[in-house]
Formats: C-alpha cells, sequence, structure tokens
C-alpha cells in the first residue's frame, strides 16, 4: 500500500472542499495567466508543507498552545504563497498554456 500517496490525495480532497483551487483560464492575457499559474503552484506548494509537517514535533517547549496549529497554518500559506513561482510548475504551467492561445 502506498499511504503516503493515499494521504496526500485525502488532503487535496479537503482542499478542493474547503476552499477552491484557482481556476485557469487558458485565454486569460499573459500578466493574469501568471497570477493564475502562481496562485496555483502556492496550493500545491502548501500541500507539500501541510504534509512534510503533519507530524511535526515541538523541540523548544512541551506546552500546547490553543492557537499554535492556526499561526503555523497562516504562516505555512503566506509562506507558499511569497515563494510561488520560483519552483518551476508555473512556469511550465504557463509556458503550456501560452503556447495553447498561440
Amino acid at each position: 500500500m502506498n499511504y503516503g500517496l493515499n494521504a496526500l490525495s485525502a488532503q487535496a480532497q479537503l482542499v478542493t472542499q474547503n476552499k477552491g483551487i484557482p481556476k485557469i483560464d487558458p485565454q486569460a492575457e499573459d500578466e493574469a495567466l501568471r497570477k493564475q499559474t502562481d496562485a496555483f503552484e502556492a496550493i500545491i506548494i502548501k500541500m507539500l508543507m501541510d504534509n512534510a509537517m503533519k507530524d511535526e514535533k515541538n523541540i523548544f517547549s512541551s506546552q500546547n498552545d490553543p492557537g499554535d496549529k492556526l499561526y503555523k497554518s497562516i504562516y505555512r500559506d503566506e509562506l507558499s504563497k511569497a515563494s510561488a513561482g520560483s519552483f518551476g510548475f508555473s512556469q511550465m504551467l504557463y509556458d503550456y498554456l501560452s503556447q495553447k492561445k498561440l
């Protein structure tokens, strides 16, 4: 059995249920298309970070703060938005969709 793939697909289902994955319009102008592909890449990065840090242990404190998971989730969300466009997924998708417009 491939537990990692099952966990990732289950997380993808939760993401699609909780908040919409940005729609990519292949007929969009270049700047709008770039923003859409960057938003899509940000979601992929956020899912990867969430999956990588789900078993994270707090080595500095044994206390369980009530908002700790929420703050870390918000931090990973903002980090994924800031790094979107630098991993290459967005560029590959942008190149593919801009070639389809021609």
